[in-house]
């Protein structure tokens, strides 16, 4: 018996076979994203290697004003905002088909996990062979850290995309007002964080406020915003811009839409990163139809079709790729000067590549495990939705518990053991589907 290889589907042959209804400007604005968070840690990073010791300082605290930067560059809820596009046309393609719950959340979990596995594979045993082999151990927590740190972005993405289904609903019932929940949820646990000294309760935006991301592209998806006239969308940048200048001016909230300094907009996520979602969903809406035009060429359109193949590989080995080229640049006399000054900035484009070449090496190497797989055959089960959404729970909360620590001291209990069962539960979720999702229509 002989067997035949399945011919390799190539960006070109994908981008060749696009529909015409398929909307280009989403593909390429997850694309852009990533790209910019990318530039962004590798130009933000001031890292220095001295005596044996490692140190990571960022720019934006060394440099004064260089934080307003991160009002257009901090575009994690561009991410989120099409995360909600993608969804809402998934749920809806599902319900049309009647497939399950299950399978919904088994499918988004699919192509977000097979790359961290693969991360965790390689970098695991690493680590463990290089404290072995007497690399200080100081050095390698806070180098296996920042390997750890994209984790936070995929545990939170599959928790929103796990309640995708729900707030699909709640849009078509109750439209703007979901939104505006989500905001008012977002201050009140900003105000138990600012006025009444609990930090912990901030730690709830991390749902508020990347639903509220997820909750425009809903609209986005069912063409509400398509249908705002561009002035209409000048006066919401304008309004969104003097509302983060005032939120930062006169209340609690510092200037940068990124960690700096003690008190961050990031970690947890502050009601501005709210306000900076409506400004950058307004800008991206405005630049749209331009957008759509230069992606009808074919070379920039097989691009994107290309970058949306490796992305999660590319977001998350960037940060190993920077420290790849920290361990072979700097022993080797790599000039290392203060953070913001000239010869820094003069710098930067070998530094950035110098993290590009090891990068495009692994998304060359790994990239293929985000391939699509073909889908497994599944049969109803009344308890399969409940199971799924558990198994997605655990699954986060391992992916979580990865993200807040590092690999030099990793405590299964609190990440493997999780996530291993999130994983097995989602498998019973997928070959015992739930009835399909409960109906329901944009209005």
């Amino acid at each position: 018996m002989t067997t035949t290889a399945e011919p390799r589907v190539t960006a070109a042959d994908l981008a060749r076979l696009t529909p015409d209804t398929r909307d280009r400007y989403v593909d390429f604005l997850r694309v852009a994203s990533i790209g910019v968070v990318v530039l962004g840690h590798w130009l933000m990073a001031v890292v220095t290697l001295n005596n044996g010791e490692l140190s990571t300082e960022n720019v934006l605290g060394m440099v004064p004003g260089l934080w307003l930067l991160t009002w257009l560059l901090q575009v994690m809820p561009i991410f989120f905002f099409v995360g909600g596009f993608s969804n809402f046309t998934t749920i809806d393609a599902y319900r049309r088909k009647g497939r399950g719950y299950g399978e919904f959340v088994a499918g988004r979990v699919q192509r977000l996990i097979r790359p961290v596995i693969v991360l965790m594979a390689i970098w695991v045993p690493l680590a463990f062979a290089l404290e072995r082999g007497g690399i200080d151990h100081a050095v390698l927590v806070k180098a296996t850290r920042l390997v750890c740190q994209p984790l936070w972005f995929v545990a939170v993405y599959l928790v929103v995309s796990t309640l995708a289904p729900v707030m699909r609903d709640l849009h078509a019932r109750y439209r703007v007002f979901v939104p505006a929940a989500l905001v008012g949820a977002a201050i009140v646990a900003d105000f138990m964080r600012f006025a009444m000294n609990s930090g912990t309760v901030g730690y709830a935006n991390m749902l508020f406020i990347w639903l509220f991301a997820q909750q425009l592209g809903f609209f986005y998806a069912d063409g509400s915003l398509a249908r705002i006239a561009p002035r209409q969308l000048v006066a919401i940048f304008a309004g969104a811009v003097a509302t983060l200048a005032a939120l930062t001016t006169f209340g609690p909230y510092p200037g940068s839409m990124v960690g700096v300094g003690k008190v961050s907009n990031m970690s947890p996520p502050t009601v501005c990163l709210a306000v900076l979602a409506v400004l950058q969903v307004a800008l991206a809406m405005l630049v749209r139809p331009a957008a759509q035009r230069w992606l009808q060429r074919k070379r920039v359109w097989t691009a994107v079709v290309a970058g949306n193949g490796v992305i999660m590989t590319v977001f998350l080995w960037h940060l190993s790729a920077m420290l790849l080229a920290v361990a072979v640049l700097l022993p080797l006399g790599f000039p290392q000067p203060a953070g913001g000054t000239a010869l820094w900035w003069a710098t930067r484009p070998l530094w950035v590549l110098a993290a590009s070449i090891p990068l495009l090496v692994v998304v060359s190497l790994l990239g293929r495990t985000e391939r699509p797989r073909p889908a497994t055959p599944v049969a109803n089960g009344p308890y399969a939705a409940v199971v799924a959404a558990i198994g997605a729970t655990l699954l986060a909360a391992g992916i979580i518990g990865l993200a807040l620590s590092n690999l030099a001291e990793l405590e299964p209990l609190r990440t493997f053991v999780p996530a291993a069962l999130g994983l097995v539960l989602l498998r019973v979720a997928v070959t015992h589907t739930a009835p399909a999702l409960t109906k329901g229509t944009a209005q």
